[in-house]
């Protein structure tokens, strides 16, 4: 027979805590996705507005004011910058979307489900441990 000696109260108090801590980890979850989700949104429409963007200066120059060719390299000079901000401003959204949810994946899911904080205490690497140890080890031999 295994004997207890917590009583009902400590019990209670320690499965209240529990249930607030997950009730908790459950909205900062929820919260993270839906940082994520609005990124994603806010990326997608940002998008759509550089494409009309580019579809409304194209639509400026008038068909009978310049000749095919003459049209498609002022829309090629004229664009390419604005092309070049375009893209870069998309891969940098691409890139902090990645990158947020690669955190979210390390600290929200990993550090919450399997992190204790117990076990060795950190010490900064240090060089000269090192080579102590490694000239200890040779001297030994």
């Amino acid at each position: 027979k295994v004997e207890s000696h917590e009583n009902f109260g400590e019990i209670f108090i320690h499965q209240v805590i529990e249930t607030i801590e997950f009730v908790l980890g459950c909205i900062s979850n929820t919260a993270s996705y839906l940082r994520l989700w609005a990124l994603s949104l806010a990326h997608g429409q940002l998008g759509e507005v550089f494409l009309s963007l580019i579809f409304t200066v194209a639509g400026m120059i008038h068909p009978g004011s310049f000749s095919p060719g003459v049209a498609i390299v002022f829309f090629f000079i004229m664009g390419f910058p604005f092309m070049a901000v375009v893209v870069a401003v998309l891969l940098m959204m691409d890139a902090l979307e990645v990158f947020l949810h690669t955190m979210r994946l390390h600290w929200v899911e990993f550090m919450g489900k399997f992190y204790q904080g117990q076990g060795t205490q950190y010490r900064p690497f240090s060089f000269k441990e090192v080579f102590s140890k490694e000239r200890s080890r040779v001297d030994s031999k």
